[in-house]
């Protein structure tokens, strides 16, 4: 990657790339990655080229669909988690500002919305904001209550559903609902 921009740098008309790691030879460097450091860095990288960065989420999910075998969960900018946040840091900073840890939104290059992924590194926060948009308003010591049972359910459990949730509520009398 870092050889492929700083040849674009030095005058570079072309660089051979992969998609989701599939290409001519090992150790080509990303299409997505270099598109997408072209596109957000223009101050460094002011050069014209054709790459529909609205198209990659859509191209990586063909090729996968051709071969397969997807990309890694992990695989910046076309992967699963490209745009998923757990950490209730990142959840909180996400919905403050979202330029706070993402520097290009999921649509500029097709893939599906920011995910706030509910678990035990979630905080408070991304909890009462789920539940809100579940229709329930919590006042702040029933969202504490919530929270508790929330993480040591979380403890136990990896995925933590909608319906989860609203288990938790079970004896907690929510202050307003919200039609959904």
């Amino acid at each position: 990657m870092a050889n492929s921009l700083a040849g674009i740098e030095a005058g570079a008309r072309q660089v051979e790339c992969a998609v989701n790691g599939i290409g001519e030879r090992a150790g080509n460097a990303a299409l997505e990655e270099i598109a997408a450091a072209m596109a957000v860095r223009r101050d460094q990288f002011p050069y014209r080229n054709n790459i529909k960065l609205d198209q990659m989420y859509a191209t990586s999910q063909l090729l996968a669909g051709c071969i397969s075998f997807g990309a890694a969960p992990n695989k910046a900018v076309v992967g699963a988690n490209a745009f998923a946040h757990e950490a209730g840091i990142h959840q909180h900073g996400m919905m403050a500002n979202p330029l706070c840890y993402e520097i290009m939104t999921p649509e500029s290059v097709g893939a599906p919305a920011t995910n706030l992924v509910l678990g035990k590194h979630s905080g408070r926060r991304a909890l009462d904001d789920r539940l809100r948009k579940l229709g329930h308003t919590l006042d702040r010591a029933q969202l504490d209550v919530v929270y508790h049972r929330f993480t040591a359910l979380a403890d136990r459990k990896k995925n933590i559903y909608d319906q989860d949730l609203l288990g938790l509520l079970h004896d907690v009398k929510p202050s307003a609902t919200v039609p959904v």
